[in-house]
């Protein structure tokens, strides 16, 4: 099974909520996944591992506004997700304050590579992360004074952030 794209989920959330009522909404879609091992005297201590999918839908009707979030991204999950926003905001205070930038006011052009937020590096295995956990752990032991050391570990993340709205917006890294 293919895991999700972030921006096939946003458009998905953004024609449910539509359906469900909504005049205007935007959807953050975000994956993640993380690995992470720790040592202590030079042997594996723990070692851990995660992958996600979260989004976060927020409603608008008129001058008011619900926002909600799931992992759960099965079809009826995202319905029903969809659909709570719709009547959540339906019961929301009014806010003149807020809304969607109109279409014209978008950006069309950016460089999301200039702000260097991605480390091109491949996901480490976790004997390679095991292995620098313990030099971290050796490199702390030969610290003169250090009579203790708890633990060293060393990790990994990767994270993708989608933004989609009705006005037309879409963008991501």
């Amino acid at each position: 099974m293919r895991a999700p794209v972030p921006a096939e989920i946003a458009d998905q959330l953004l024609a449910l909520a539509r359906k469900a009522g909504a005049e205007a909404a935007d959807v953050l879609a975000v994956t993640s996944t993380s690995v992470g091992v720790s040592v202590r005297n030079g042997a594996l201590d723990e070692a851990e591992r995660s992958e996600r999918t979260e989004v976060g839908l927020r409603a608008l009707i008129g001058q008011k506004q619900a926002t909600v979030s799931t992992s759960d991204l099965s079809e009826a999950s995202l319905q029903r997700l969809a659909e709570r926003a719709v009547d959540m905001a339906r019961l929301a205070p009014d806010d003149a304050t807020l809304g969607l930038a109109d279409a014209s006011e978008l950006a069309t052009e950016w460089d999301v590579a200039a702000l260097e937020l991605d480390d091109p590096a491949a996901e480490p295995e976790a004997a390679a992360l095991q292995a620098q956990a313990v030099e971290a752990e050796a490199a702390a032991r030969a610290v003169k004074g250090v009579s203790k050391i708890d633990s060293a570990g060393a990790s990994y993340g990767r994270s993708a952030f989608f933004l989609a709205a009705t006005n037309g917006f879409r963008g991501g890294y």
